[in-house]
This record gives C-alpha cells, sequence and structure tokens, in this order.
C-alpha cells in the first residue's frame, strides 16, 4: 500500500509568493467604486484614481495632472480642440475654461468658428445617427452624427452675420491674422443676447489668443473668401500668427497642453512644443487608433520621440469621447 504524501499547499509555495525585490512593482490595492446619491464629480474622480482600471484611473491621473499644470505658474498652458464638440454641449465646458482663463493660447479648426458663432445666433438640436440622410437633405437639416442642423441655423445665418462684421474689420485694417480677427468678431457680438456662451467671446474678453491655422476649411473661411472677392485688399495673413506664437513660446520656461481629439490643432500645438524641447505637461484625449500612422491615433509617446513632448514630461492619453470625459475632468478640477 503506497504512502500518502505530503503536498504543500499551492498558494504557500515559493513560486507563488511574490518576492521581496518585486514589491515595489505593486501600486495600491483595487478599491471598489461606490455611487451614492449626491455623489460629487470631485469624489467620483478621487474613486476613479483607486479603481485600478482602465480609462477611470486614467482619467483620475489625468485630472492630476491637469491641476498640477494649471498651478504651474512657469507653464504656457495650450488648449487644443476640433470643430465637431463645439456642436454639442461640451461647447460650455470649453467657454468656461476660457472664460476662467485655464489657457493662455487656443488652437482650434475653422468649424470651431462655424459652430461657436452660429449658435450665437440660432439653435442646433438633438437628433439620431439613425437618420434617413436622404430625407434629412431634402429638409434642409445637416446632420453631425445625433445633432441636427438647419442649413437657416448655419450657413445662411453665418454670411448673413460674419460679412458686415468683416466689412467693419476692413475699416480698420486689411490684414489680419486669425487670432486677431478672432478677437475682432469676439468684440463684435459682445452686444449679442448669447454673447456670454460664444468661446469668441471670451477670447477676446480675457485677451486669449485663438489660432486657427487652417482657416479656410469651413463657412468662417468661406465668408472670408466671399467678402475678399469685393474687398480685394483685405486678407487673413496665419505667418502673423506663426510670429506670436513663436514670441509665447520661445519666451515660456515651461509649457503644457490639454489636447482634446487631434487633427491640425492638436498637431500645431506639439510641432511649436519642439522649438522649445517639447512639453512638460500633456493630457490628450481620443477616440484614434494608432495602428493607422494617423496624427490623431499617435499617442504621446510618439511625440517624445520627435521632442515634441520631453521625456521626463508628466502626460498621458486618455482613450474616449471628449462630451463625456471632459466634464468629469472639470468637474473634478473645480473640486
Amino acid at each position: 500500500m503506497l504512502k500518502r504524501r505530503f503536498v504543500p499547499a499551492l498558494h504557500r509555495h515559493s513560486l507563488f509568493k511574490p518576492h521581496r525585490s518585486t514589491i515595489w512593482m505593486l501600486g495600491k490595492p483595487v478599491k471598489n467604486i461606490e455611487v451614492n446619491k449626491g455623489l460629487s464629480v470631485s469624489n467620483l474622480m478621487k474613486q476613479f484614481g483607486l479603481a485600478g482600471g482602465f480609462t477611470a484611473k486614467k482619467l483620475a491621473d489625468a485630472a492630476d495632472i491637469f491641476r498640477e499644470m494649471e498651478g504651474d505658474k512657469e507653464c504656457l498652458k495650450f488648449l487644443s480642440f476640433p470643430a465637431d464638440m463645439i456642436s454639442t454641449g461640451t461647447r460650455g465646458v470649453i467657454k468656461d475654461l476660457i472664460k476662467n482663463k485655464l489657457a493662455d493660447v487656443v488652437i482650434t479648426t475653422c468649424g470651431m468658428m462655424d459652430h461657436d458663432l452660429a449658435r450665437v445666433w440660432k439653435d442646433y438640436y438633438a437628433g439620431t445617427a439613425s437618420a434617413n440622410d436622404a430625407e434629412l437633405r431634402k429638409a434642409g437639416i445637416n446632420r453631425l452624427y445625433n445633432v441636427f442642423i438647419p442649413n437657416s441655423s448655419y450657413g445662411t445665418i453665418l454670411e448673413d452675420k460674419l460679412i458686415p462684421i468683416l466689412r467693419e474689420a476692413a475699416k480698420t485694417k486689411k490684414e489680419y491674422s486669425t487670432s486677431e480677427l478672432v478677437a475682432f468678431i469676439g468684440e463684435s457680438i459682445k452686444d449679442e443676447p448669447n454673447a456670454e456662451e460664444s468661446i469668441a467671446y471670451w477670447a477676446w474678453k480675457n485677451g486669449i489668443p485663438v489660432v486657427i491655422p487652417g482657416f479656410t476649411d469651413g463657412s468662417f473661411g468661406a465668408q472670408i473668401w466671399l467678402y475678399s472677392q469685393k474687398d480685394k485688399e483685405f486678407r487673413v495673413n496665419p505667418v502673423a500668427d506663426e510670429n506670436m506664437l513663436a514670441d509665447l513660446v520661445f519666451k515660456a520656461k515651461k509649457s503644457g497642453a490639454l489636447m482634446l481629439g487631434g487633427g491640425i490643432s492638436k498637431h500645431h500645438v506639439i510641432w511649436w512644443s519642439q522649438f522649445k524641447s517639447g512639453l512638460d505637461y500633456a493630457i490628450y484625449m481620443t477616440t484614434a487608433v494608432d495602428w493607422d500612422g494617423s496624427l490623431s491615433g499617435a499617442k504621446l509617446e510618439e511625440a517624445v520621440s520627435w521632442g515634441k513632448i520631453k521625456p521626463k514630461a508628466k502626460y498621458i492619453n486618455v482613450e474616449g469621447d471628449v462630451t463625456v470625459l471632459l466634464p468629469l475632468l472639470y468637474g473634478a478640477y473645480l473640486g
């Protein structure tokens, strides 16, 4: 008869114990998120930081970086974003960032001015992504995913309102940088009932330059072109924006950026940052993937290889929809 052999419990075996030299690799224990009535955004974000999981933890880390960046008085702060989110309620959060002077310079796209200005005068509407687009076309409604934009709320109103403003701008001088023209428009709408909902208005009010590298790619640019057909001397000079950015970047001791989405607005921030050895702080929110080689999908680590972000910078990529992530980030900052 065979004698029973003693087999030690696996969890007691040295192979299954963390070695003393590897204990440093372990972070804080993962904690459950507890959602209760009256839970504040700030408290939720603190719980995200202890959740140990996926995007929630990354967003909490982003909130910490944002808070540190905003508290750094030596840091030149960039805010970049494309146009699409300005068609949504997220426009209000971005407007508040500028209203509360949490950015020193904004870099964005032509369509930002389209949506920001159009919504000063007309409403956009909640729609559905599953609409019949041929029927929408017949009805004179443009669909931006699940936002419905009537023609009367977009091209028509922009032409009616912007051409007279450009005419007034031309009386002052004939050449503008994009940031100067945005400031002129921001001042021009100051007496509109909905002016304080506008990004352009608050950028002018607080002296925050709004740079639009691709300023012809939308209705805003189309109105500039249309007006220039009658006034051949009127022009927009984007090189003047580059001179202004050079002055800001080269004088700054540090630089940081909150980049919402990619494209030209993101790239213009990191492009200029390379001339001062790269960003010291960077938060990038995106839904794009990196395996197609696109700039929008490129993680911030890739920018380190180009010298656009410092190797020892505090930076993080947060994957997800800005319309969800940004209100949470800003809410946590406000406490």
